[in-house]
């Protein structure tokens, strides 16, 4: 049985249906919009969420809003637990353990399920920042893509998710 979340076919990861769809429900989310979140990688039981830190989202010392990583890993866990779910799905809870500050340019949210019945998922979900190129972080990096810098792991999350489908 083919799922309506799972990866297209074609070699262009820009032309799967599911991560389309992905895309779509993350932008009718009016904050994730004002976060600038976005969904680059979704199926086979995984998610992708990214956020640029930007100065607005970080705290008084400089480092990324500890709401900001716990933002990045619910959305994550659940469109990561969609995979396996369907599209009806709800947090039921989850937590997150801040390993060191989060400074760079952009937040990268992976989640992948652990565990999945027919009614509920655990997720867990890994944060990190990325540098830029050389090293740099958020406030001496102008755009880019992630893929050019240094991943630091900065937090883990663990949640699990219903479905709130009949």
């Amino acid at each position: 049985m083919t799922h309506p979340y799972g990866p297209g076919t074609g070699a262009d990861p820009s032309a799967d249906p599911g991560l389309d769809l992905a895309r779509k429900v993350l932008d009718a989310q009016p904050f994730s919009r004002l976060v600038g979140a976005r969904i680059t990688a979704f199926g086979d039981g995984g998610a992708t969420l990214e956020v640029d830190l930007r100065e607005e989202l970080q705290q008084q010392n400089g480092f990324a809003h500890g709401g900001v990583l716990s933002y990045a890993a619910d959305n994550a866990i659940t469109f990561a637990a969609g995979t396996a779910l369907g599209p009806a799905v709800l947090t039921a809870g989850f937590s997150i353990q801040y390993v060191r500050p989060a400074r760079g340019r952009t937040l990268v949210a992976r989640a992948s399920v652990v565990h999945a019945g027919r009614r509920q998922a655990v997720v867990r979900c890994d944060l990190l920042t990325v540098d830029g190129e050389d090293g740099q972080d958020a406030q001496n990096a102008p755009g880019g893509r992630h893929d050019e810098g240094r991943e630091t792991l900065c937090a883990v999350a663990q949640g699990t998710v219903l479905s709130a489908g009949a």
